[in-house]
């Protein structure tokens, strides 16, 4: 299994995802303000894996704090907490992951926690978080692959592997179980621009394990559709609103809207912590944008004339009539979304 990241006694040990495929380095943060770094730079990215790391971050936190009790490290836990909320707006797991940690803080606090207690107890929590992600992975990958054809083409958009996650991945996830299903896939991956996640990542993670992979332009995905080489498509998400429509990586609405003119099952792959039933809509989810260097600039070499106008959104919002259907650890949904989603968060309680 890749490591994406992983708790050590010096603390958090990042693969640096901004050097690979050529270069196999990692990063290791020992406080909370260079796990918000590492985030920050996209060293380590994915929603899962975001999430699980600003976990990691809190515990780093409460590991180098010199209160003695919950209640005198309440001022600097928020804090810590606000570092690390402000590092990426979009991915919901983020936020999922602080409030998490704070609802045990709080119970932890009420009960006079001494401060021994309170760092046992959020670690084991943050681990906790990184054995459930890897679990969550396994099971969307049983149900999506199932989903996939038993040979031919699967088209994929950005990283949504275990670079993205704690392991095994959700979109990837989804394509390595159905080649242990015996399934013969293909896979297409959308080089990705600006930051190339598919490129570099994508291809590199599938080579590891051996599953054929070519690399494409992003801009080449509607012809190989009209050429029926392109039998699914299935990615990843940073945020699933209420009524299905989904934020992932820049461009994955083009590639949406393309698999739906050629009659292609569009499949979206998420542990259900990217669902985000305050958010009602597409529409009301918030777009990072990022540097205009990640544009202007590859590889340290400028490629845009100087002073030319930049926009660079990190995301874009699918709207759910584009998607097939939703792969979770709970089950796959289907249109309507708003109803299919309710049923299956009663059915969790």
């Amino acid at each position: 299994m890749i490591p994406t990241l992983a708790w050590t006694p010096e603390g958090v040990r990042f693969i640096d995802q901004t050097k690979l495929p050529l270069e196999e380095n990692y990063v290791l943060a020992t406080t909370y303000e260079q796990v918000a770094d590492v985030i920050v730079t996209m060293v380590v990215r994915g929603a899962p894996a975001i999430g699980v790391s600003a976990a990691y971050g809190i515990a780093l936190g409460a590991q180098r704090t010199r209160a003695r009790t919950a209640e005198e490290f309440a001022p600097e836990f928020e804090a810590i907490c606000a570092k690390l909320a402000g590092t990426r707006p979009t991915a919901v797991n983020l936020f999922w992951a602080i409030d998490r940690m704070k609802r045990l803080f709080k119970t932890l606090r009420t009960s006079g926690a001494s401060m021994d207690e309170t760092k046992k107890r959020i670690l084991a929590e943050a681990h906790a978080m990184y054995e459930e992600d890897i679990a969550a992975c396994k099971a969307m990958g049983t149900f999506g692959g199932e989903l996939l054809p038993d040979a031919g083409g699967v088209l994929t958009h950005c990283n949504a592997g275990a670079l993205a996650t704690c392991g095994y991945g959700t979109a990837l996830g989804v394509i390595r179980s159905a080649v242990e299903q015996g399934k013969r896939i293909h896979v297409y991956a959308d080089e990705t621009r600006p930051f190339l996640q598919g490129a570099r990542l994508t291809a590199w993670e599938l080579m590891a394990d051996g599953i054929p992979t070519t690399v494409i332009c992003d801009n080449m995905a509607a012809s190989l559709m009209r050429a029926g080489r392109i039998q699914a498509v299935v990615v990843g998400a940073d945020r699933i609103a209420a009524n299905g429509d989904f934020a992932n990586k820049i461009g994955t609405y083009s590639v949406a809207i393309l698999a739906k003119e050629h009659g292609i099952p569009f499949y979206c792959a998420a542990p259900w912590s990217t669902i985000d039933t305050a958010t009602p809509t597409g529409d009301a989810i918030p777009i990072e944008e990022r540097s205009p260097v990640e544009v202007t600039h590859h590889g340290g070499k400028q490629l845009t004339p100087h002073g030319v106008g930049i926009c660079n959104p990190a995301f874009d919002v699918t709207p759910a009539k584009y998607v097939t259907a939703i792969i979770t650890e709970r089950g796959v949904l289907r249109a309507p979304y708003l109803e299919s989603l309710r049923q299956m968060e009663l059915v969790a309680l």
